[in-house]
């Protein structure tokens, strides 16, 4: 992998662009008008997660505020220290009583060794997410974003991901509702490069690069 300016790029990024502008019409066209792309990786497992559990279901905005406040709780963000945080502190920063809940499992299963986080790298991707949604307050659609921008597996196909379907609409049917089968049916042409795929969909429906 290559960093630059903070950023992380796979190695494997040069090659899909290439194979993907082959196979598929719509990635040809794409592809060219973002230039070098550029996927962006937010540190340790543990931290990434924390915070997929502190977004849900608030503004980006509002997401920082409390995370900023919880993250300045513990000495260091690790899963030892949040099991040391009191219940009040916790909520004094923003987060409610069920994201309470949820972090303090994450923390558990980190703890414990209940997830193999040393083991991931060498895991097929549906071993990981099946380790991850055992984990309360983490669903399939988030495992996905881990594995597509943590863990920069490059053919995660994430069906529940809204953009990704109304992208597809966008750019392979006209505006059309599209259905699971449908998608998958679009992105049988993407295999092996299904995450890169659907970074280029994300992409055509907002240019700014999306980071997780």
């Amino acid at each position: 992998m290559s960093a630059d300016d903070g950023c992380v790029t796979p190695e494997y990024w040069d090659e899909a662009r290439k194979y993907l502008t082959r196979r598929d019409r719509v990635m040809k066209r794409l592809i060219p008008q973002y230039g070098e792309a550029c996927l962006q990786s937010r540190g340790e497992a543990f931290t990434t997660l924390a915070r997929s559990i502190v977004g849900q279901q608030i503004s980006v905005k509002a997401a920082q505020s409390v995370w900023d406040k919880f993250a300045a709780l513990p000495r260091r963000m690790t899963p030892a220290n949040v099991l040391k945080l009191k219940v009040d502190d916790m909520r004094a920063a923003g987060l409610s009583a069920r994201k309470i809940e949820y972090l303090v499992d994450l923390a558990l299963h980190f703890d414990s060794g209940a997830v193999h986080v040393d083991a991931w790298r060498g895991m097929q991707d549906e071993d990981i997410i099946a380790e991850l949604v055992g984990i309360r307050g983490i669903g399939r659609w988030t495992a996905e974003m881990f594995l597509i921008f943590h863990l920069m597996r490059p053919n995660v196909l994430p069906l529940d991901d809204v953009g990704l379907i109304t992208g597809i609409s966008k750019n392979y049917f006209s505006g059309d509702p599209v259905s699971r089968s449908d998608a998958r049916e679009v992105a049988a042409a993407w295999n092996p490069y299904c995450s890169v795929a659907t970074w280029y969909i994300w992409r055509s429906l907002d240019p700014l690069p999306v980071a997780y």
